[in-house]
């Protein structure tokens, strides 16, 4: 992961609580169905919790019964970067805050159309904008 912020280890930890840290930082997960935003139903912008980049709208977010955020598209085509991931003995496709790096979730390719995919995100690297 190529982390095009400038800030130093130490800057992340006073940033971000320790749980956002092990997320966003050491791509880490949060247990299912625990995060704040798996079930909400609020309209407006999800954004990086570490940066404050624009990753999804809550138009594009639905239920897919995995306990975490489920979106079918990101808010633009540059908000996410990608790497494989082959932890735990899987091969998943990672997904990572373009701007700052930070660990989103991952995304699979059971998802609703029109983009058959399904971006399970992690409620700790997300901040809320109503709007």
């Amino acid at each position: 992961m190529q982390d095009k912020s400038d800030k130093t280890d130490a800057e992340w930890r006073a940033q971000l609580t320790p749980e956002q840290y092990r997320v966003c930082r050491q791509k880490g997960t949060e247990p299912a169905f625990t995060g704040r935003y798996h079930d909400h139903k609020g309209k407006g912008i999800y954004r990086c919790v570490g940066c404050g980049e624009k990753l999804f709208s809550s138009e594009t977010k639905y239920d897919s019964g995995s306990g975490w955020p489920s979106f079918w598209q990101p808010a633009s085509g540059d908000a996410l970067g990608t790497e494989v991931d082959t932890s735990f003995g899987m091969r998943r496709v990672e997904v990572h805050c373009d701007r700052c790096g930070s660990h989103l979730g991952h995304v699979f390719e059971d998802g609703p159309e029109p983009t058959g995919l399904r971006y399970c995100i992690n409620s700790l690297s997300l901040d809320f904008e109503e709007g």
